[in-house]
């Protein structure tokens, strides 16, 4: 009996060990420990215990084949200090997140630039300042980087139109000043724009003509001229906003996608009538209020199913909802 009971107390250390082994890499575990340190050791980080496996911190996953890091998502929690240099020492990251974290300061971390693999960037609801950097054009595999809702300053890097796979593009709620590059309108592949929320100024790039956005977001911003390039009647754009900014173009001359959905125009300086093609448009959302429009709103589709806030204070616009035309 000796025999079988020393194999079966073998057996058994050996499957206590497997299932203490730990799968996260040393290197990456080094790293991850660094960053909490560089962070004042917060208590978002607590189960990141040197003691257990970084496979099973908070805020961290490994990839399921090599065990690498390859998301570090850390938000919403009492974060004080800059992005840790030490994030771009973790080559496998695909996701990297700093989100809803106010007392995040300083600029965009250089060393993001490393992260060769790295196809979602989201670094928002900080206080994070300084420019939007140049070197985020180099990270080719990115489909979504989020910016949003920070204090970044100065202008628009055209070289970011030279990221070959974006689906997302949010530069909104910042202090971004100048043109939008004319380089915007050459993507690869057409992102999805926010640019909300800034103080843009000049006029929106005429090579937009060749861009099919399904998304294009540019309110309240200082933006002048004409607008009618964003639209196309053979482009699948849904949803445009375009709403508190400078803008002058006539109305009655877009040729609207048949796709549009929402359309804010609200807080211009647009001329012209409300085309009767607007009849067409399966429309959920509508403001054209606070412009120059004239012309009887036309009768039919959705039109009359909006309220007159979402038509009035214009110059001479009338009919239904707004009083009738005289």
């Amino acid at each position: 009996m000796a025999i079988p009971l020393l194999s079966l107390l073998c057996l058994f250390t050996l499957l206590f060990s497997f299932a203490h082994s730990e799968l996260c890499n040393p290197k990456d575990k080094k790293v991850l420990l660094q960053i909490k340190a560089a962070l004042n050791n917060p208590y978002l980080l607590a189960s990141w215990n040197p003691a257990h496996d970084c496979c099973d911190w908070y805020c961290v996953t490994c990839d399921s084949t090599s065990h690498r890091i390859n998301s570090l998502t850390i938000f919403a929690g009492k974060i004080s200090g800059q992005i840790p240099a030490e994030v771009g020492d973790l080559p496998y990251l695909e996701t990297l997140e700093f989100h809803k974290l106010s007392n995040l300061t300083g600029p965009i971390q250089p060393a993001i630039a490393k992260l060769k693999n790295l196809n979602f960037l989201r670094l928002s609801w900080t206080n994070l300042s300084g420019p939007v950097p140049d070197f985020l054009s180099k990270l080719k595999n990115l489909n979504f980087l989020d910016l949003a809702f920070n204090d970044l300053s100065g202008s628009i890097p055209s070289s970011l139109s030279l990221l070959p796979n974006l689906n997302a593009l949010h530069l909104d709620r910042n202090k971004l000043t100048g043109p939008i590059p004319e380089s915007f309108g050459k993507f690869t592949k057409v992102p999805d724009l926010y640019l909300s929320h800034n103080q843009l100024t000049g006029k929106i790039p005429a090579s937009f003509a060749k861009m099919d956005f399904s998304v294009i977001d540019l309110s309240r911003n200082k933006l002048e001229g004409d607008a009618s390039v964003v639209f196309g009647s053979n482009k699948t754009t849904q949803i445009v906003d375009l709403s508190r900014n400078l803008l002058q173009f006539d109305l009655s001359k877009v040729q609207f996608p048949k796709s549009l959905t929402s359309l804010d125009l609200n807080h211009n300086s647009i001329t012209g009538s409300i085309p009767v093609e607007m009849t067409a448009l399966n429309l959920q959302f509508l403001n054209v209020s606070y412009n120059r429009l004239c012309g009887k709103i036309p009768v039919g589709g959705k039109l009359q199913s909006f309220d007159y806030s979402s038509y009035f204070h214009n110059r001479c616009l009338c009919g239904s909802p707004l009083p009738s035309c005289k």
